[in-house]
């Protein structure tokens, strides 16, 4: 098993950058609610996240220190510095004004953190209060100009060191500040940095076999990483008890439906094709509540499933692609987040599939599973293809969705992908796709006034799709696409770019 970093999660906006970090140096940790500890777990080093609260506010959030400090080396980043501090008798006390961008560090004390780091070094300030007295038996050693940037428990006050930063060392600002990370996580917490890909194809395919015994799994394949990799994972550990479905959904890329099918033939995984896009097209006729259209759209999947695990009674299990960003944006530190938009993976099944919930990917980022599918021999072509929505095309047309639409949306995104494909820049960017909005604007073609629809042009770079911007494709490469879109496909006469990055933007529309 690998060591695991529990990092207790206060609400930061930060928090999954932290994951993310460790992540890249193969250090294996997971996020927790601050207010969950997990007690069960073999843990070899906890960190404090930031937050948006202050700890001196009447509801604070709240932690039992004695539960992890003197037991694990802890680091305890911004609100978890301060609530080192506020708790253990220092003073915490409210900035005059919010201390929040880039600042200069100055180490006061040589220390096995800051090993080979410069003695001034920039760091990311995010705080609007600052730690005035550090507590008995804790020492600062560094500083900026104004406040204390770090300290930690003197050696003789615990058996495992307390770290505390006031900065965020896991944004890119502090320029040094993985660095930081490294030093914590390997030199003082002994982490091993063991968290490889065949790690994960090892440690993954053990937990199935002994969770799933002799059970037999369906699966819903889309043609994407995740699924894929998924089915893989399971087949790995079940071998022919594992059925697999593909869906047409009717909301499928053109021609995928057959891309797909063809795709998985050699991989030796049992899969079937449905044709279920009529059921789908007459469910969501007259639909436009983004929210509406997924909650359609999962339950007829649900219900593919449901008439295909009547026809096979030795299923027990359903198994999903989820993977870890899905469950961080579904969770909070108060329970269930503020809805930005129901995830399709996330959520349990309905009670009468009787079928129970197998998630392979659940604790990985979106680079990993590629990682994983490329330890697990995934054709290339494959691994690389762009992330694409449960819904489909559903949540790509804005408004109601009709065949015809799907039929615009399908042509101009081919058309799309194709150029972005020819041009090179397709394995350049995460992900791109063509937006159909519920616009008609007027437009000339030939001596012909048009009044058709407009397509909106998505391309994003991200890591793993917690945070994304927006690709800046050339400009003579977007007149090729837009020239091609309007002349080829008729009933779409404008095509604009979306330059708004996530956040506050979402990379789909809906």
């Amino acid at each position: 098993m690998n060591d695991l970093v529990a990092i207790m999660d206060f609400g930061s906006q930060y928090t999954q950058l932290i994951a993310r970090r460790l992540r890249e140096m193969n250090v294996y940790c997971e996020i927790f609610p601050y207010n969950k500890f997990p007690k069960d777990r073999q843990i070899k080093a906890v960190i404090l996240s930031g937050s948006p609260f202050s700890v001196l506010d009447k509801n604070a959030l709240d932690f039992d220190l004695g539960s992890v400090i003197g037991r694990y080396p802890v680091l305890a980043v911004c609100y978890g510095a301060q609530l080192v501090s506020h708790k253990l008798g220092g003073h915490v006390l409210k900035s005059e004004k919010r201390e929040y961008g880039k600042a200069i560090m100055h180490i006061t004390e040589p220390d096995p953190v800051f090993e080979d780091l410069d003695p001034a070094t920039q760091v990311w300030m995010s705080h609007g209060d600052s730690i005035e007295k550090v507590p008995a038996g804790f020492e600062v050693i560094a500083r900026t100009s104004d406040v204390v940037a770090a300290y930690r428990s003197t050696q003789d006050t615990y058996e495992h060191p307390v770290y505390c930063f006031q900065f965020h060392p896991e944004v890119t600002h502090s320029l040094l500040g993985k660095e930081m990370l490294y030093n914590f996580v390997h030199n003082i917490a002994g982490c091993e940095p063991n968290w490889t890909p065949a790690s994960m194809v090892e440690e993954t395919v053990s937990r199935l076999r002994e969770t799933l015994g002799s059970d037999h799994v369906m699966m819903g394949l889309s043609g994407g990483v995740d699924s894929t990799v998924a089915a893989l994972l399971i087949h790995r550990a079940i071998g022919s008890r594992l059925y697999c479905i593909f869906v047409d959904n009717g909301l499928l890329r053109k021609g995928e439906f057959q891309e797909v099918l063809k795709s998985y033939e050699g991989m030796g995984l049992n899969v079937r094709g449905i044709d279920a896009s009529s059921s789908f097209y007459a469910q969501l006729k007259g639909v436009t509540d983004p929210e509406q259209k997924r909650k359609i759209i999962g339950r007829l999947f649900i219900e593919e499933f449901e008439r295909e695990a009547h026809s096979h009674p030795e299923v027990k299990w359903l198994g999903q692609g989820t993977i870890y960003p899905d469950v961080i944006e579904s969770v909070s530190v108060h329970g269930p987040s503020v809805t930005i938009k129901s995830h399709h993976n996330v959520g349990g099944l309905p009670e009468k599939l009787k079928l129970k919930l197998v998630e392979p990917l659940r604790m990985l980022f979106k680079d990993e599973v590629r990682r994983v599918g490329a330890e697990l021999l995934v054709p290339h072509t494959l691994l690389s293809r762009h992330p694409f929505p449960g819904p489909g095309l559903g949540i790509r047309i804005l408004g109601e969705v009709t065949p015809d639409k799907v039929r615009l949306c399908q042509e101009a995104d081919k058309i799309y992908t194709d150029h972005l494909r020819e041009s090179g820049w397709y394995e350049k960017v995460w992900q791109a796709g063509a937006i159909l909005l519920p616009v008609q604007s007027v437009g000339v073609m030939g001596d012909e006034r048009t009044y058709e629809y407009t397509i909106a042009l998505r391309c994003v770079n991200s890591l793993d799709g917690m945070t994304a911007e927006w690709s800046h494709l050339p400009y003579e490469l977007l007149a090729t696409i837009s020239s091609d879109i309007i002349n080829q496909v008729k009933g779409i006469n404008r095509v604009v770019y979306d330059i708004s990055t996530k956040p506050p933007a979402t990379i789909e529309w809906e």
